[in-house]
């Protein structure tokens, strides 16, 4: 039996030969322009789903940091906030044992009043402080509205909300965004005179301390005093809880760059390129290609008789 033999399928071989060649020293060019040993899903099908998976998860982690910047931010206002108002309320207290001293004539506590009420005034700026967003910070939700405002009676009330936004830190773990305002500018326990007691509002107690100073009430007086204590108190407390907090982002950040870390490292091994190896295969695909050419080159030059004879 004998085999058929043309010079078109000399020329269909060498002409597959080199192309082959030039595919493989294209992909491997590719590799060494992007870096990564994967340029095209296709290419390594299991590997690029591998690959996407990874970055999903770590767009996942990442997004929990950039919360937990926000966090940290909201933190360091609402700090610098409650750091200030303390010590107003230090420097209320100094003024308020000093309108107690019996030594004081009516007229020097009136003096003494107009300072507190310009405290006040500065406290309740405080408490309406805002974010670098024009969010006010002690609102609740409602960022947008002021949260400490006179009502229709001329009280200082709170108009915010007792929502607490929470802000996802990590799988399954959150925090609040926010604090509400109560909570640091909370009200204070007062006798009503009838065997009970009642809440007084934050400022509503500053105001009759005040009122009390400036009428030389030492009853009043000595009862405004033990209201800052209360006052200072909350403000201190809300302080602390801000402090918590604050660990607890750092140390949340330290577990998710411990995450990130292995995450990139496994994606760096997936997809990565090894320049060494690719720069190997690289020559040895160009010998190829300057083989392959040669030899059709040569057999673009023979026909059949030629191999005949």
């Amino acid at each position: 039996m004998s085999m058929k033999v043309s010079t078109n399928m000399f020329f269909d071989k060498s002409s597959k030969m080199l192309s082959n060649v030039q595919s493989a020293m294209a992909k491997t060019q590719e590799q060494l322009t992007t870096g990564l040993q994967i340029t095209k899903p296709s290419d390594e099908p299991v590997k690029a789903a591998g690959v996407t998976r990874l970055n999903t998860e770590i767009a996942r982690q990442t997004t929990y940091q950039d919360n937990m910047k926000t966090i940290s931010t909201r933190l360091s206002a609402e700090e610098t906030a409650l750091s200030n108002s303390s010590d107003v309320m230090y420097r209320m207290k100094e003024l308020a044992m000093q309108a107690a001293n019996d030594t004081l004539s009516p007229v020097d506590r009136k003096t003494v009043a107009q300072e507190m009420t310009q405290l006040r005034d500065q406290m309740l700026s405080l408490a309406n402080s805002q974010d670098s967003n024009g969010n006010f910070l002690f609102a609740g939700s409602k960022v947008g509205q002021i949260p400490f405002k006179q009502d229709p009676k001329g009280l200082i009330v709170y108009a915010g909300d007792q929502s607490r936004m929470q802000v996802a830190i990590g799988d399954s773990r959150h925090m609040s965004l926010n604090m509400v305002g109560t909570d640091a500018f909370h009200n204070v326990i007062r006798a009503d005179g009838k065997g009970g007691n009642t809440g007084i509002g934050f400022f509503q107690s500053m105001d009759d301390m005040i009122a009390s100073v400036n009428n030389s009430d030492k009853v009043g007086i000595q009862r405004g005093i033990g209201e800052l204590d209360q006052l200072q108190q909350g403000l201190s407390n809300a302080t602390a809880k801000l402090g918590t907090d604050q660990n607890t982002i750092d140390s949340q950040n330290k577990v998710l760059d411990e995450m990130l870390l292995r995450l990139k490292s496994t994606l760096s091994d997936v997809q990565d390129l090894d320049y060494t190896q690719a720069i190997t295969k690289l020559n040895k695909d160009q010998l190829a290609l300057e083989s392959a050419q040669s030899s059709f080159a040569k057999i673009s030059k023979l026909s059949l008789f030629n191999y005949i004879n």
